[in-house]
């Protein structure tokens, strides 16, 4: 439900109330807003959206559910209880044992699909983080990820880090002595990539079809036009877990809770497309056994 001061109960009632979610799955609420106050965020308020969480990797690992979706949470008050992750990301690779360096935060839109090569950390960090590796991982897992959804073989954009990427090296030497051996490196593996592009142009050039998806080189790079396209609709997804994970775009939105405003459509699609992404699971399963 995510902090139960923000505006995820209110968005989780709308959506199991709107006749939108896939019939053929069982749906459980994790979590209460009793005895917390709307818009009153509170270390109670952050240590319940914690356990809730707690409580859903437990249930994943029992079997007994096959995809979480998180509400959104206040990473402030995260921290304050003693949180030791950046978010919940990064909450979700430690408790599956997966390395946080092996995961890649994605937003997805029928419109736009983005995968980020860093998360919440200042620009500095971002930059300096950018390797070969995280390129080629993030890419593939995009890739991937498209495909599961009924794109086989994807075309996939990497956006560069400096503008007109790069300029022949005018700009800043990364696209040549990163991006480019990376690209190079997924085309030999067969991957379907084309890159770096400028990325004043390439989400303009997504959105148009001409790719299915974009790596982008910072968080803010590729948020910024996929909240342009896609802020009431779109979708988070952790890419590289072992469990499915998604959650809503936006956050707590703490100054509309309990006021019945809130736009549960974010939700609504996090919801669907966990759902679509089990089915798919679970149809290469049942070939895998065949």
């Amino acid at each position: 439900m995510g902090d139960p001061a923000g505006i995820g109960p209110e968005v989780v009632r709308k959506a199991i109330a709107s006749h939108r979610l896939p019939t053929r799955c069982a749906y459980r609420v994790i979590g209460s807003d009793q005895g917390f106050s709307p818009g009153k965020p509170s270390l109670s308020s952050a240590r319940a959206a914690q356990e809730w969480l707690e409580e859903a990797v437990l249930l994943w690992k029992e079997g007994a559910i096959d995809a979480i979706v998180t509400g959104p949470v206040h990473k402030a008050g995260l921290q304050a209880t003693g949180f030791p992750y950046p978010g919940q990301t990064e909450f979700f690779a430690d408790r599956t044992g997966c390395p946080a360096e092996r995961t890649v935060m994605s937003f997805w839109h029928p419109k736009l699909s983005v995968s980020l090569l860093s998360t919440h950390c200042s620009l500095g960090k971002a930059i300096a983080s950018i390797l070969p590796e995280k390129i080629i991982l993030s890419a593939e897992l995009l890739a991937d990820f498209l495909a599961q959804l009924g794109r086989p073989s994807p075309r996939i954009a990497i956006a560069a880090l400096n503008p007109h990427a790069g300029e022949g090296g005018l700009f800043g030497s990364e696209e040549r002595e990163i991006f480019e051996p990376a690209v190079a490196q997924l085309q030999k593996k067969g991957r379907n990539v084309f890159g770096p592009l400028p990325p004043d142009s390439v989400f303009r050039q997504a959105i148009g079809g001409e790719f299915a998806g974009v790596v982008a080189a910072y968080h803010d790079q590729g948020l910024i036009p996929f909240k342009l396209v896609a802020f009431a609709t779109g979708v988070n997804v952790t890419l590289g877990l072992p469990l499915i994970r998604t959650s809503p775009d936006h956050g707590t939105a703490f100054d509309l809770a309990g006021k019945d405003v809130a736009d549960p459509r974010s939700m609504i699609a996090a919801i669907r497309l966990a759902a679509r992404l089990v089915a798919a699971q679970q149809k290469k399963a049942t070939r895998k056994s065949r």
